[in-house]
């Protein structure tokens, strides 16, 4: 089975999840929030290099009241001081994709910790998507590039101010949940990926569901245009 360098996976389904068992939507971005440990432990020990999950886009903030402070109250959760030493352990390096200007004070510094503390980390690079959207994305990037004063750019500089800068484009992109479009991740960067989608929705995806994901990916033929 051929491994990916870099997966990217699109998180979705947590809220059709909840609503076909007749449970409140928060049910399901909990139980998806687990999964996270699972994928990204997972993924590590197969040879993954570099792990993309979308947790949280530009547009999420539309959502109801409830379901935001909902969503922010499990990033407060799930990016505690025992999340940061599990991730140590496994060697696992934190960044964060997105603008994290948007969050509250002790959300972003709880980011910035993590991020600082697993810089050392050497096993696998989990990109965590959060308040992160595509075009967002490269327009901050566009101001970036601004501020430095270039007279002119080429697609290698242009990369180096992505959210991703020094790390290779997504070999495989998988969607869950049932919707067939890439809605925004990482379009700069995903021109070349194979892209997976599955009905399956997040909270049900696990280790059976990536495996067949890697094994319809090992199948393929990679020509980059050429």
């Amino acid at each position: 089975m051929i491994i990916p360098k870099h997966l990217g996976i699109i998180m979705d389904g947590n809220r059709r999840w909840a609503r076909e068992r007749g449970l409140p939507i928060f049910f399901g971005h909990d139980r998806g929030f687990k999964k996270i440990n699972e994928i990204a432990s997972f993924s590590r020990k197969i040879g993954v290099k570099y792990l993309t999950l979308w947790a949280f886009s530009t547009e999420n903030w539309h959502r109801e009241e409830g379901e935001v402070s909902y969503l922010l109250n499990l990033f407060r959760k799930n990016f505690r001081i025992e999340s940061i030493k599990k991730m140590q352990e496994e060697g696992i390096k934190i960044k964060v994709l997105g603008d994290l200007t948007a969050f509250p004070k002790d959300i972003k510094d709880k980011l910035e910790e993590t991020v600082s503390k697993t810089r050392g980390c050497r096993s696998m690079t989990l990109n965590v998507a959060l308040n992160y959207g595509g075009r967002d994305e490269i327009v901050r990037a566009v101001n970036k590039i601004l501020e430095k004063k270039y007279q002119k750019i080429d697609d290698y500089i242009f990369k180096e101010f992505l959210d991703t800068a020094g790390q290779p484009d997504p070999d495989l992109i998988i969607r869950t949940g049932g919707e067939f479009r890439l809605s925004g991740f990482l379009p700069w960067q995903s021109i070349y990926s194979e892209l997976y989608f599955t009905k399956i929705y997040w909270p049900d995806f696990g280790r059976q569901e990536l495996t067949a994901a890697l094994k319809d990916y090992s199948s393929r033929q990679r020509r980059f245009g050429r």
